[in-house]
This record gives C-alpha cells, sequence and structure tokens, in this order.
C-alpha cells in the first residue's frame, strides 16, 4: 500500500501558516492580515482591534488545515497506510508549508495587496519577493525529499504497515 501525503501536507499548510501568524504577526510585528488594507490601520487601537480579530479567524483557518491533517493521518493510520519514510511526510510538510507561502504570498500580498511581509517598513517588494522565493525552495526541497523517498524505499513500503525500516 503506497504511503498517503495528504496527512503531511495538510499539516505542512497549517503549521506554515502558524510559523507567519505567530512569527510575523505577533513576535515580530511585522504585518497583520488586514495592514494595509486601508481600513484598519495599525496606528488605531479600532485598527488593531479589527487586525487582530482577522488574524485569530486567519489562526482559525491554519488551527483547521492543522485539524484536517490529523484527521487524514489518523484514517489513514486506521487503513493501515500511515508509516510513511520520514523522507516522505517531512518533504510532504516542507511542500504543505512551501504551498502556504506562495498561495498567501500571491493572493494576500501581490493580488489583493491586503498586507506585505513588511509593512512595518513600508511594505518594500524585496521582501515580499523573498517571501515567494522561500516558498518555491520549500516546495522544492519538499518534492526532493519526496522523490527520493519513492526511489529509496521501492522494498520497504511493504514494510510501512509494521511500520518497519523507513
Amino acid at each position: 500500500m503506497r504511503a498517503p501525503l495528504l496527512p503531511a501536507l495538510l499539516l505542512g499548510v497549517g503549521l506554515g501558516g502558524f510559523v507567519d501568524g505567530i512569527g510575523f504577526h505577533e513576535i515580530l510585528q511585522w504585518h497583520h492580515i488586514l495592514s494595509d488594507e486601508g481600513c484598519c490601520p495599525t496606528e488605531t487601537v479600532a485598527g488593531l482591534e479589527d487586525n487582530t480579530l482577522a488574524d485569530g479567524f486567519f489562526h482559525a483557518v491554519t488551527w483547521l488545515f492543522v485539524f484536517a491533517g490529523t484527521i487524514a493521518a489518523t484514517r489513514a493510520w486506521q487503513q493501515g497506510r500511515l508509516a510513511p519514510p520520514w523522507r516522505l511526510h517531512f518533504g510532504a510538510m516542507l511542500a504543505g508549508w512551501g504551498a502556504f507561502n506562495l498561495v498567501e504570498g500571491l493572493i494576500a500580498h501581490q493580488i489583493l495587496g491586503i498586507h506585505h511581509l513588511r509593512d512595518d517598513l513600508g511594505g518594500p517588494l524585496a521582501w515580499d519577493l523573498g517571501f515567494l522565493a522561500f516558498g518555491a525552495l520549500l516546495m522544492l526541497i519538499g518534492w526532493a525529499l519526496i522523490s527520493s523517498s519513492a526511489r529509496g524505499s521501492k522494498g520497504v513500503m511493504s514494510n510501512t504497515k509494521s511500520g518497519g525500516p523507513n
């Protein structure tokens, strides 16, 4: 039976969202969901309240991705398909994180312009492009790990049901 990719991809999207939300929104305070929208200036209490609410909804969605990944992993485990090689699992998580960065970076930063990676600096394009490049790099590394796992475990995949060597 083939090891599933979906659980790790979903976990990667959700955890990538948490890295963005916790790291960039809360700890570094570089931007918030609506910080460049115009409706919710981060210089006012009301604007920060609106941004905090939007950030909370963002975190709720990323939590749902992690929850969906957990459900997918549990379902795969019940079907005897959970134990993928670590390279496949970690690679799929990196690919999911990279996909999050690319989708969020293209839609929120470039197309909608509701915020940029560094709104605290006026939203320089170089930071947004770096975010997209990092997402592409994560996807490339992830898919390389997935591919190398598939090549290196042709005879091992039958052991995944029992948790054999991977």
